[in-house]
């Protein structure tokens, strides 16, 4: 049986201003590094042989302290990187819903806002499962990645169409877990173990979209 743990990077400053980030490379902020070293210990006790993660500053920072503590190299690739969020990026949840109402709009209604410059769901997923095809086999592999680019592979994954929205966004340094019974006859079958897995304690963000109060600023967008 493989596994595959898809953990989200701990928190920035951006993240606290629920500033839209995607490709912009925002390092972590105090309150990330201290929840990247808590989940390192608890990611450690799960004994992962691969860990992988996002070239964007906020994952290999979260990636290197879990590698510390696990032993483990990281694989580092830039198509595990977040979602490109065109003239959204660096802008707050209110800035966008004042600049671009209509866009705004869309993506609170769930649909895939391309018109603003930026990668839609299934070219997320598309170069995300190219990475990670190409890494080594482990029993459990990790890697450290963003909101968007976790859900995009998860619904790819288990074969949910990128419109439907199951998950809610992932918390600051908390995990998906997916796991498969590899077959040689048939293609391997994913299923979900968890979701918003982590440290003992509230998970932020709770409710699953802005007009409900979501802090979304690195999530689906």
């Amino acid at each position: 049986m493989r596994r595959l743990v898809l953990l989200r990077h701990g928190r920035t400053a951006w993240n606290a201003q629920r500033r839209f980030q995607g490709h912009a490379d925002p390092p972590l902020d105090e309150v990330g590094r201290a929840q990247a070293w808590e989940v390192a210990a608890i990611i450690a006790a799960l004994r992962p042989g691969l860990l992988a993660s996002s070239s964007a500053d906020r994952a290999t920072q979260t990636a290197a302290i879990v590698g510390e503590t696990t032993g483990l190299p990281v694989v580092t690739d830039p198509r595990f990187r977040e979602r490109g969020l065109g003239h959204w990026e660096g802008l707050t949840l209110d800035e966008v819903s004042a600049a671009y109402p209509d866009e705004y709009a869309e993506w609170v209604a769930g649909q895939d806002v391309t018109r603003r410059g930026g990668e839609t769901r299934l070219e997320v997923a598309g170069r995300a499962l190219e990475a990670f095809a190409e890494l080594p086999v482990a029993e459990l592999t990790v890697l450290v990645t963003h909101g968007a680019t976790a859900m995009a592979m998860c619904n790819a994954m288990l074969g949910i169409p990128q419109e439907t929205h199951l998950l809610a966004p992932l918390a600051n340094c908390h995990w998906s877990e997916l796991f498969t019974e590899e077959r040689s006859d048939s293609a391997p079958v994913w299923r979900m173990r968890g979701h918003n897995l982590g440290a003992p304690g509230m998970v932020v963000p709770l409710p699953a979209h802005p007009s409900e109060g979501v802090e979304t600023s690195d999530a689906d967008a």
